[in-house]
């Protein structure tokens, strides 16, 4: 597990957080690179009364990658109740807020935060800087907050999100876990509010572009109201590398699995479809499509934790050059890779 490959992931949102309960069980050499633009209930609330950076997605990662989920688990996601000023607030947003405001530092309340949790890896902001995500719609309306996007569907589909300031200042820590990594994950979570606005903060995308590692991009199962309505997994792929500032990712997995027509039913109704796999244009990207079943049946249309993380670590490992060509030839014909080495 220490001698495991450096693998470092980057997004946000419940997406990411069950993507990490599956890698920690693959390697300790696991860095999650974190949005921090949520603005939206108890973080949004922190952000504004306290005057720092959301600790939500930073504090879902940190759960999800504890060494034991247990009773910090559950103390760290609890949400105070009763009608008071902490009513709705989670504790482990608190925590994580009151160890900055104590220790003046970011990377040091997510370290601390790291030792009492037990955390496989590490977790890091992408910037240390508090983001208001914004974004321009298609009939030219600028809709502010993270949490307030998906809700404009009515001034049409995004055209473009940016953020206040304009060009945030990463932690160096997050760059540098980016240069030394093996391989780097982006997704899976929202396109837009979880994914973008790290490629948002310049030494980031800077840092993804110039890296040498293979870059794998975990693709949404279903499309997100307000988001990503009738995209395709070559449009995600499009619209990741146009805010990258150039064609980044080397490999795309896309979920090929069935999923029960009752739950399909319920997700349409809500406006949520699958994300069609439109092979050729995927080719046209030069991405190499990776499709397995990556679905969790008993949940629904969403990721299972466990098969995320075997196929992509399945993928890892080919990619690797001190892989015997034996378990090279396996992963090469599981999943019809050509020239899967750079």
């Amino acid at each position: 597990m220490t001698k495991g490959p450096k693998v470092v992931v980057i997004g946000g949102g419940t997406g990411l957080s069950v993507m990490l309960r599956g890698l920690k069980t693959k390697t300790y050499n696991l860095t999650a690179v974190v949005t921090v633009a949520d603005d939206g209930g108890s973080s949004g609330r922190i952000r504004q009364d306290l005057d720092i950076i959301a600790p939500g997605d930073l504090r879902n990662c940190l759960v999800a990658m504890a060494d034991k989920e247990g009773l910090m688990e559950k103390l760290f996601a609890h949400r105070f109740g009763g009608s008071g000023n902490l009513t709705g607030h989670s504790f482990g947003n608190l925590f994580i807020a009151a160890l900055i405001e104590v220790l003046g530092d970011v990377e040091g309340a997510m370290d601390a935060t790291s030792k009492v949790l037990k955390v496989r890896g590490k977790v890091i902001p992408s910037s240390a800087d508090k983001i208001l995500l914004n974004a321009e719609m298609a009939d030219g309306t600028i809709v502010q907050g993270e949490s307030q996007i998906p809700k404009a569907r009515e001034h049409g589909k995004i055209k473009r999100v940016f953020t206040t300031p304009e060009k945030p200042r990463a932690i160096q820590s997050a760059v540098k876990a980016i240069c030394d990594a093996d391989a780097i994950v982006l997704g899976p979570g929202s396109l837009y509010t979880s994914i973008m606005p790290n490629l948002l903060v310049p030494e980031i995308a800077a840092a993804i572009r110039s890296s040498s590692a293979n870059k794998i991009y975990i693709c949404n199962v279903m499309t997100q109201p307000g988001e990503t309505d009738d995209y395709t997994v070559s449009d995600h792929i499009k619209a990741i590398e146009r805010y990258a500032g150039g064609p980044i990712i080397d490999f795309v997995m896309a979920n090929n699995g069935d999923i029960d027509t009752a739950i399909l039913q319920q997700y349409a109704a809500a406006g949520q479809h699958p994300v069609i796999i439109d092979k050729r244009e995927i080719n046209e990207t030069g991405a190499t499509l990776i499709q397995a079943d990556l679905v969790d049946h008993e949940t629904g249309a969403t990721h299972n934790t466990k098969k995320l993380a075997n196929v992509l670590f399945d993928l890892i490992n080919a990619l690797r050059t001190d892989l015997s060509p034996e378990l090279l030839h396996y992963y090469l014909k599981r999943y019809n890779l050509k020239h899967p080495r750079r």
